[in-house]
């Protein structure tokens, strides 16, 4: 998946409650930079919603790490909205997992960094929740 699709996903999460709120615009800016976006082109994308299409050719790795990083910006304030669950819950079955899948981020995925052997165990963990098609 493009980091432009993956941006737009986490934007259009920051701006689903109608405030970005600035912890989860820091967490947005820190994916952008370090995937290259310069900070002009991550002010417009913030600036406006997004149409996005999920691509059907996503290895499991690149679903996680969707996934994952929804997960984490979700709880990154520290508040958790119904439409905001909705949203990551929609986006998790367009990538190919069953709903059930949120119940596990939303009880492993912290908003601090994880360690990477975190990070493996719950990638290894949420593969049974991919819907078989």
């Amino acid at each position: 998946m493009s980091i432009d699709t993956n941006l737009k996903l986490l934007i259009n999460l920051a701006r689903i409650d109608g405030d970005v709120d600035p912890k989860e615009l820091e967490h947005i800016k820190n994916i952008a930079l370090a995937s290259g976006i310069s900070k002009a082109e991550l002010d417009f994308l913030v600036s406006q919603s997004h149409n996005v299409l999920i691509p059907q050719n996503l290895t499991d790795e690149q679903r996680f790490e969707c996934i994952f990083n929804l997960v984490q910006l979700m709880k990154i304030d520290e508040r958790l909205f119904e439409n905001e669950m909705k949203y990551c819950s929609q986006i998790a079955y367009k990538l190919g997992y069953n709903q059930s899948v949120m119940f596990e981020l939303m009880l492993n995925v912290k908003t601090v960094k994880m360690e990477k052997s975190e990070i493996d165990n719950l990638r290894r963990s949420t593969i049974k929740h991919l819907r078989e098609e």
